[in-house]
């Protein structure tokens, strides 16, 4: 658990499934069509597992998964090796980059509005993401037109590992000029992104609905009958609590409601 602050000075956001993306849908497909491509199927929930980690972390995760692998070794004679991963990402990044230029990329709606009261409140604002450097080059100028631009960006492939290790984190904060890490917030919706903020010391939001653990699009989500939304969303919040946790929500458009609440609880 952090030190007690006495007042938060920064946020630290995810990109998929947590200010654009709603349902982080883009990895997701493209992951399970590169498998596909070499005969593996892979489904989604599969391909979803080790969302938010470096994309090659990703895909050696997914190659290494006893169904994945069992596949494989029958079409390949033997199992994947990391010849075979660093291959698949060097085709998955082309991939990736046409999905997200053409589908994807939009801003969650509520997010631009969230930021900016946060913004105005005096918060500073970051994010840190599993895409590489490349991949955000097509994504961040598609989040501002859609009026979401954070004031400092890192990315997987600029720090020594991934996610659920704490340098993005640590990056993140030092651009922003915060410190300690206690007076900042990390969210995120992944498991993973949760155990990176807790392990750079900092306090942690889920989010349920608009991010992985839901994996729904917006009008699926929406869509569904409340109960079942509401089942479904109480599970997701129970997971993330579960990892440590601090808070859980819905979708980032809910921070300014929820903020004194938070600062409230964290004093």
């Amino acid at each position: 658990m952090p030190e007690q602050t006495q007042s938060l000075r920064a946020i630290i956001l995810d990109w998929a499934g947590t200010t654009v993306d709603y349902g982080s849908r883009a990895p997701t497909q493209v992951f399970v069509d590169i498998f596909r491509r070499r005969g593996v199927e892979v489904t989604v929930e599969e391909a979803r597992g080790p969302m938010g980690t470096a994309k090659r972390d990703h895909i050696a995760a997914v190659a290494a998964l006893p169904r994945v692998s069992a596949q494989w070794q029958k079409l390949h004679g033997r199992v994947p090796n990391n010849q075979d991963v660093q291959t698949i990402y060097d085709e998955f990044l082309p991939l990736q980059k046409q999905t997200l230029a053409t589908q994807s990329s939009d801003v969650i709606p509520g997010v631009a509005k969230a930021i900016a009261e946060l913004r105005r409140r005096g918060l500073k604002i970051g994010s840190t993401t599993g895409y590489t450097r490349a991949l955000m080059d097509v994504v961040a100028p598609i989040a501002a037109r859609g009026g979401y631009a954070p004031d400092a960006i890192v990315c997987s492939d600029e720090v020594a590992a991934g996610r659920p290790a704490p340098w993005m984190n640590f990056r993140a904060a030092e651009l922003l000029g915060v410190y300690p890490m206690s007076s900042t917030i990390i969210v995120d919706d992944t498991f993973v992104g949760i155990t990176a903020g807790l392990a750079a010391g900092a306090w942690t939001i889920g989010i349920s609905q608009t991010g992985n653990a839901l994996g729904l699009s917006q009008s699926e989500a929406e869509s569904l009958p409340a109960s079942e939304l509401n089942a479904r969303l109480e599970r997701i919040e129970s997971d993330f609590r579960a990892v440590g946790s601090h808070f859980v929500i819905r979708s980032v458009a809910e921070l300014p409601a929820r903020w004194h609440e938070m600062e409230r609880r964290l004093k």
